[in-house]
């Protein structure tokens, strides 16, 4: 439930289909492999109007137990992406992960082979930059809606940033989430590294693999539902950059995610009255049955259906693509009263709803990963249509679902977007 999320799924599957295809470890050595010679890349720049600042902060939820770590409490990390007055000047960006994140994210433990096929070691992952300034004051004039944002299995909350960028540079807030043991890795204050317990798992035959998904799903809506509580309580907090607290319009919450995400944000959107508007960029919302091998399970977003506004956007991939393809959006789409509309990115992949549409083509001129492998994360669409397709449908949901501004860009089939087909 990435090319990502959905590699992870199906190596853990060992052959089941159900939630899509694995991926294999790049195959072609990096050119710059070495040490000092690490391949770089960057991110698009975001397209409104304001520049953005960004701030970490770190959780713990003292009444619930990790369920990947009994005996310890759970603990998250999130950031909070956001308008300020004070751009970044190009020594002021805050970088895309930490270092020991981005050395673990790229290694042989991390889950930038497992879920992307990129050479071990290959990459410079923190070397990449944001184009947000850390803990920059907020921008006075109002509150903003707020937009959380959840990443596809194994993912880190890194991994969606060109996308909640351009958010936070319309002026949006956006709070991404880690979901700490099941991302590649999290980093905390303390210098500590939380990594992945899922690779841990590969290979053990008696793995109840319905079992693992229903447990990482149903503690991602936990993990949400916990951040939207503790939103509430930010004024409250020291060391917050200056005027964000009193920024946040917690009346008007939307969620987007991609694979796995996606399923987090429409499945805590029906559990949770909070979110008015939700967004699943190609996250399935079928899995295996009890057994962990046979049936299907539909959770109960599916079977019950939304009261609220909400937006499926699936990709060329032969187990996505429309609602009516798959068990789970065709469920959701029947029991559904809320306006909803299904959109399909053709030519594009699992990966093209995430930064690898925009960095792993790079990393491909570079070595880090060969063309087959490529295709298989991103498709054949060109990175910049299909970067200004997903921001453009992204922004267009919310403006009119959380600030009553509608561009009809969401009635029907748009001669701006020929690749985007639309059922609505």
């Amino acid at each position: 439930m990435g090319s990502g999320g959905r590699a992870l799924a199906a190596v853990l599957l060992a052959a089941t289909a159900v939630l899509g295809t694995a991926v294999a470890p790049g195959a072609v050595a990096a050119d710059g492999g070495g040490a000092g010679q690490r391949a770089r890349a960057w991110l698009p720049e975001p397209t409104g109007p304001y520049p953005i600042g960004t701030t970490a902060l770190h959780l713990t939820d003292d009444a619930r137990e990790d369920p990947w770590q009994p005996g310890r409490r759970r603990e998250l990390m999130i950031s909070l992406w956001y308008p300020t007055s004070r751009p970044a000047g190009p020594g002021d960006r805050a970088p895309y992960m930490e270092p020991a994140a981005g050395a673990h994210f790229g290694s042989a433990e991390g889950l930038a082979r497992i879920n992307y096929g990129t050479e071990p070691g290959s990459t410079d992952w923190s070397g990449i930059r944001t184009h947000a300034r850390q803990d920059a004051p907020a921008l006075p004039g109002g509150r903003r809606p707020v937009v959380l944002y959840s990443p596809g299995l194994g993912d880190p909350r890194t991994w969606g940033t060109a996308l909640v960028e351009d958010l936070a540079s319309r002026g949006y807030v956006v709070v991404t989430v880690d979901h700490t043991y099941e991302a590649s890795e999290v980093t905390f204050p303390d210098g500590g590294l939380a990594p992945s317990v899922f690779p841990g798992m590969l290979g053990q035959p008696d793995l109840d693999i319905g079992a693992v998904l229903r447990k990482a799903l149903g503690t991602r809506v936990d993990d949400t539902r916990f951040v939207l509580d503790q939103l509430a309580g930010l004024a409250g907090r020291p060391g917050l950059p200056a005027g964000l607290a009193g920024v946040l319009d917690l009346d008007r919450i939307g969620m987007v995610g991609q694979s796995a995400g996606g399923f987090t944000a429409l499945q805590t959107m029906h559990d949770d009255p909070r979110i008015a508007a939700g967004i699943n960029l190609d996250g399935q919302l079928h899995f295996p049955g009890p057994d962990g091998h046979t049936g299907v399970f539909l959770p109960s977003v599916a079977e019950d259906g939304l009261d609220r506004p909400f937006l499926l956007m699936g990709t060329g991939s032969e187990d996505s693509g429309a609602y009516s393809r798959q068990p789970g959006w065709n469920a959701l789409w029947q029991h559904s009263t809320g306006w909803h509309a299904d959109l399909t990115l053709t030519g594009s992949r699992h990966g093209s709803y995430t930064d690898a549409q925009s960095l792993l083509p790079q990393l491909a001129r570079q070595g880090v990963l060969d063309a087959e492998q490529l295709r298989g994360d991103v498709g054949d669409i060109r990175p910049g249509r299909a970067e200004l397709a997903t921001r453009s449908y992204v922004a267009s949901f919310f403006d009119r679902w959380l600030r009553g501004h509608d561009d009809r860009l969401l009635d029907g089939p748009s001669p701006r977007f020929p690749e985007m087909a639309y059922e609505g």
